[in-house]
This record gives C-alpha cells, structure tokens and sequence, in this order.
C-alpha cells in the first residue's frame, strides 16, 4: 500500500522526470502502468513522453483507458499524437471518443487547403533534450525513415528547442545529453501561415525542412523541401488573383471561356462601383468648376485613405487566417483599427495641409483636406476591418475580390469627403 502511494505520490510531482523511465519499458508494460494509476498522473506521463512513444502506447490502449485519457489531454496535443497513428485506427479512435471532444481534436487535424498545415507531415522525428546521444541513435536506427534529414529535439513539455543532423550526431560523444550539442536557433512556422511564409523561410537560409509549430511552440510536424518548391510556385499568384477577382484556379493557359466566366462578373461589380464613386463626384459638379484645384487634390484623398484600407485588410485577414481572432472579437477589431487609422489620418493630415497652404496659399483648402483626410482615413480603416469579417461571416472567403469591395468604399468615403467639406466651407475657400 505504501508503495502505491509512493509511486502516486512520483507520477503526481514529477511526471516529467518519469516519462524517460517508462519510455524503456516495452508498451505492455507502459500499458500496465498507466492503468495502475489515476487517469490525470496517466495522461501527464502520456504527453511527457516522446511523441512516437506516446502515440504507439496510445494506438495499444484499451478503448476505456483511453478515452479516459483523450478527455484530458488537451485537443492539440492529442491531435499531434492521433496525427502519428495510422488512419484506420486514428477514424477508430475518433469515433469512440464524445463528437464534441472529438470535434475540438479534428480542429487541429484539418488544416485549410491553402495553409502550412495542409502541406505538414505529422510523422517527425522528435527526440527529448534529456536523451543522451547514444539513446537517439537508438531511436534513429528502429524508428526513423530512411530519408529523414533533420532531428528535432523537444522538452517534456513538446516545445521545439532544438535541431540535429544524423551527421551531428555521428561526430559527439554518445554520452552527451541532446541538450548540449543541438543546434538551438531553429526557425519555425505556424500550421495556418500562407504558403508564402514557407518560401520566405525557405530563401533566408538553405534549409531542408521546416519545422510547424503552434501559437505555444509544441511541435506539430514539418515542411519537407520539396513541398515548400511545389507550394510557393502555386501560391505565389494565387492570393493576388482572388483579391482582384480572378479565380485561383484560372492559369495562363486556361480555356478562354473559363477565365471569362470567372473574371466577368467581378468586372461587371467594379464596373457598378466605379460608376457609384462617379456619381458621388458628379453630385458636387459645380463645387469642382468653381474650385479646379479639387479635382487635382483629389487622388491624394482617395490614394491614402486606399492605403490605410489596405493595411488593416491584410492585418485583419492574417488575423482570421492564423485563428488569432474570432467573429466574436469583431467591435474589439474594428476599434483598434479605426483608432490607428484616426491617429495616423491625424499626422498624415498635418503634413498634408502644410503642404497645400503651401501651394495653393489658401487656409480654407488646407483646413478642408485635412479634416477629408482623417474622416476619410477612419471610414477606410473600418471598412479594411469589417470587410473580411463580414465575409467570413457569409462562410466566403476573406480575401475574395476584398480589395474590389475597399477600392469603392474608400473612394466614394474620400470624394465624399473631400468634395462634402469642400461644399460645406466654400466661403473658406473664397477667401
């Protein structure tokens, strides 16, 4: 009786330094073990293992003991250890478990077509940093595939620390710990980056593979160099092409109806917009004859009032490409880019009257800009905000033909504002 308490007791407190230990076990005794034990002291010992270990002795689980231990492990990790079992058995293990429990690990499984995560093999070899050399070789020689080039090397905890070749391996004392002779400065990507992030990481430095790791750094699989080549030559245009309205599955040489039958339609709604932001310049006619100079200031209104539209889409975008903000956060999004479009209309549009007093020598059409600038800055930086929420919303894409939509938004808010205050302060501009 003591001696389960004791051993209780070690499983609670220092479940990390007794991962190791079961590791050398074979799984049927990991397996006897864990189900001596309280389902939250097994499910620490399960996550602080090694992630092949872990997911072997999860794969030889008992359906009872495991379900037990996927209810506490959290949805990530469990999604990293059902990634390394095969399919068969991992749609098994699925449906065994609750489907809400099940739904919240299939979120870090399915990764959108168009993401790191969709181009990420799960099936990396990670080796604990408190393994000795010796220990990794081991591991290298029974478990790693023939091809493997790189060795990453985690904590207790699955967090990346580290990276060693086979050669590395090969050229240090077998007693050394992996701690001290990993190489430690290892870039890293996230599952939802863009495929652009990857051929940005991979033209810094000549890299074989890439690791992915999530928001805390647990290490979540890798980019193989051959798929970061095939993925950036798709990816590099296709992002481009849906913000404009054509279609990302339109290529150079596609059937002429097919890119007509994607592109005219987008045509046709820029050509509505363009005629919307026409009107709007035409209702202040006479205010543009009487005071030519408006119509040459003109494109500066509407040029930055585009630019700072433009910044907070790709902010937001990124921001819901990465999961970093939910629809629910919307008032908190739109807020703090409206705050940042007010403060830097406010400074754009000091330096922007100065600049017209000193050209036109009137007060009246500094003061007019200025205010059109920060009014026009701040509707843009609203609309580059509520834009793509209000898609995704409409379960559309965030970044389809968005820019379509600003280009008009922007335009018709900066005429509108230029030219609205232009009406409004005329006598301004008389004197």
């Amino acid at each position: 009786m003591s001696s389960q308490i004791l051993r209780e007791a070690f499983f609670t407190n220092f479940h990390e330094e007794a991962a190791p230990i079961l590791e050398t076990f074979d799984i049927p005794d990991i397996l006897r073990i864990l189900q001596g034990t309280s389902a939250q002291n097994a499910t620490n010992l399960l996550a602080a293992m090694s992630p092949q270990t872990a997911a072997d002795v999860l794969a030889a689980m008992p359906t009872e003991l495991r379900t037990r231990i996927l209810s506490k492990l959290s949805p990530n990790t469990a999604a990293s250890l059902l990634l390394r079992i095969e399919e068969e058995m991992r749609l098994e293990i699925l449906s065994s478990i609750p489907e809400q429990h099940a739904a919240d690990i299939r979120l870090f499984m399915e990764y959108p077509p168009e993401s790191v995560g969709s181009l990420m093999d799960p099936h990396v070899m990670a080796l604990p940093e408190d393994w000795t050399v010796h220990d990794a070789m081991a591991q290298v020689r029974t478990r790693a595939p023939k091809d493997i080039p790189d060795l990453y090397v985690i904590d207790r905890n699955q967090v990346l620390v580290g990276k060693l070749s086979l050669h590395d391996l090969l050229l240090v004392d077998p007693n050394e710990r992996l701690q001290a002779v990993m190489h430690r400065d290892v870039p890293s990507i996230h599952p939802l980056e863009s495929r652009e992030q990857i051929m940005a990481l991979f033209s810094e430095q000549p890299l074989s593979t890439i690791p992915v790791t999530d928001l805390d750094g647990h290490l979540l699989g890798v980019i193989r160099s051959a798929h970061i080549i095939k993925a950036s030559q798709e990816e590099a245009t296709a992002d481009l092409q849906t913000m404009v309205g054509a279609n990302k599955d339109e290529r150079a040489l596609s059937p002429i109806w097919f890119s007509v039958r994607k592109r005219l339609p987008w045509l046709q709604i820029n050509l509505l917009t363009a005629f919307l932001a026409a009107f709007v310049v035409g209702l202040f006619e006479e205010t543009i004859a009487q005071f030519t100079a408006l119509a040459v200031l003109l494109p500066i209104v509407a040029g930055q009032s585009g630019n700072t539209g433009a910044q907070s889409l790709a902010v937001v975008i990124r921001g819901l490409t990465l999961r970093d903000i939910q629809l629910s956060q919307w008032r908190r999004v739109c807020w703090k880019e409206v705050s940042v479009a007010f403060w830097n209309g406010l400074a754009v549009s000091v330096v922007t009257a100065l600049a017209v007093f000193v050209w036109s020598q009137s007060p009246g059409l500094a003061l007019v800009i200025g205010m059109s600038m920060i009014l026009s800055m701040v509707t843009a930086g609203l609309s580059g905000s509520i834009i793509p929420i209000m898609l995704k919303a409409l379960n559309q894409d965030p970044a389809q033909s968005s820019s379509i939509i600003l280009t008009t938004v922007t335009d018709v808010s900066g005429f509108f504002s230029f030219l609205g205050l232009a009406t409004i302060f005329s006598r301004l501009l008389q004197a």
